[in-house]
């Protein structure tokens, strides 16, 4: 979330006038994250997000907001957008589609414990349950093949030791391919900073939009590459306790398969070498911006390399 197109309070205020949300009260530019420009807006009846697409092309918005709203329907806490006048989500301010979605409570865990884990586990798991029911289909964004795009791009800027793990890695992952895993919407993108907690419990699933139709267990590893390392600063590894405690949770509610269990050491490394590479293409080829915040793509590269290592990956009995 950073911001590339400045919206000004006497703009927003023209645009809400669309929606029956009240008078604006307060706007607020949100500088973390590096896809959208993004502001937390108050009005007199409510709090809200207000996202403005930069890269997303247009016609991929009404999936990522549709599935917001389709989980939110089926008790999954997720960001529910907010309709407009014409019944719409999606209206132009300031040159790019913009959505306003309801502001969730809570705040995200930086060092989340096996407690919070489990929590995850869970959660994830009534998110692809629920999504099963969802119309919509986009095959992920951020798969494969873009995988091979985002490589093209950024290889001139490896040296010899990170051009050869990248060469190495996308030739492993070019052996595997999971068309019998269970497979659904998933959020893709679920790191700490993208799920609210409130008592222990978690409150808020947001930003959704990196989101498409993909195996469903790419989610967990997703998010063990990032909830579950013994330490993020300085060892890296799958701590055995958090992962375990993930995948129970997930399990406890929908039933991981023998067929997920021998892909997932593969995954993880799908996992990290999608973020590694997506870092790598922000970090050098920047957009401008007003606010900009770019991950750094060396802790993702520790993580591919470990994965890689072949240490064996955590996996419930």
């Amino acid at each position: 979330m950073s911001v590339f197109t400045p919206v000004s309070e006497a703009q927003l205020a023209v645009w809400l006038a669309n929606y029956s949300v009240g008078d604006l009260t307060a706007l607020e530019p949100i500088a973390a994250g590096i896809e959208n420009t993004n502001y937390f807006v108050t009005t007199t009846q409510g709090r809200y997000v207000l996202t403005l697409f930069e890269r997303l092309p247009a016609s991929e918005l009404p999936f990522y907001l549709n599935l917001m709203a389709h989980l939110a329907r089926h008790g999954i806490p997720s960001p529910a957008p907010i309709a407009d006048l014409s019944d719409g989500y999606l209206a132009q301010l300031n040159g790019r589609p913009a959505a306003l979605v309801t502001r969730l409570d809570g705040r995200s865990v930086e060092r989340p414990g096996p407690a919070e884990c489990a929590e995850l586990g869970a959660l994830l798991a009534r998110m692809h349950l629920a999504g099963r029911s969802y119309a919509g289909y986009l095959e992920n964004p951020r798969g494969s093949k873009w995988w091979r795009v985002a490589a093209r791009a950024v290889r001139p800027f490896l040296d010899a030791e990170r051009q050869a793990l990248l060469d190495e890695e996308l030739r492993f992952q070019a052996l595997y391919r999971f068309p019998d895993l269970p497979r659904g919407p998933i959020h893709a993108d679920l790191f700490r900073d993208n799920a609210l907690f409130e008592d222990g419990r978690i409150s808020g699933v947001i930003d959704f939009y990196f989101a498409g139709v993909d195996c469903w267990l790419l989610d967990c590893a997703v998010c063990a590459n990032d909830w579950c390392l013994i330490d993020a600063e300085t060892d890296r590894r799958l701590e055995q306790a958090k992962t375990l405690a993930l995948l129970r949770g997930y399990h406890a509610v929908r039933s991981l398969t023998a067929l997920e269990r021998g892909a997932w050491p593969v995954l993880l490394r799908a996992a990290a070498l999608r973020f590694w590479l997506s870092r790598l293409y922000d970090y050098h080829l920047p957009r401008a911006g007003v606010l900009v915040h770019a991950h750094d793509p060396e802790h993702l590269r520790d993580i591919l390399a470990l994965r890689a290592g072949g240490a064996p990956a955590p996996w419930i009995d």
